[in-house]
């Protein structure tokens, strides 16, 4: 993967938050669940904002400026999981594990691309896109060992 400039960074990674949003709506349609299927749109509805969010760096460089990059935790349970393929009628946990794993790959693209370049720029922009799915992933953490958890007893 070869950018050119920070437009190339933020188009791909708009691409791949579309994608994101289409797969969670696409499972939100197959799913007979009613509570599952509200999951599903929420990540749809999360995956979205970072479109929105994207975007709006995309077309006002100044954001990239003005963005707190902040230290996100990091509860590494999804480093810890086998990656899983979406089956209808999955458990809960399984459907988080899914999204989980998702969300640290993005964490990991984004980190090993700012790694492999000297553009600050550059690297603002890959900082920002990292910081945003590491959000997601301690979201999606916490969810998935508060639902553990509950299901304990």
């Amino acid at each position: 993967m070869n950018f050119e400039s920070v437009d190339d960074i933020l188009a791909y990674a708009i691409e791949k938050e579309k994608e994101a949003v289409q797969f969670y709506t696409e499972l939100a349609g197959k799913e007979k669940f009613k509570s599952v299927k509200e999951t599903f749109e929420n990540f749809a509805k999360e995956e979205g904002k970072h479109v929105t969010l994207l975007e709006g760096l995309k077309t006002d460089k100044g954001k990239v400026e003005e963005y707190e990059l902040k230290e996100i935790p990091d509860l590494k349970i999804s480093n810890y999981l086998v990656e899983t393929e979406y089956k209808e009628g999955m458990f809960m946990q399984d459907i988080l594990r899914i999204a989980m794993k998702r969300e640290e790959m993005a964490v990991k693209l984004y980190n090993d691309l700012a790694q492999k370049t000297k553009n600050a720029e550059v690297v603002r922009v890959l900082n920002i896109l990292s910081q945003e799915e590491a959000k997601h992933k301690l979201g999606l953490e916490t969810m998935y060992d508060d639902f553990l958890a509950d299901n304990e007893n």
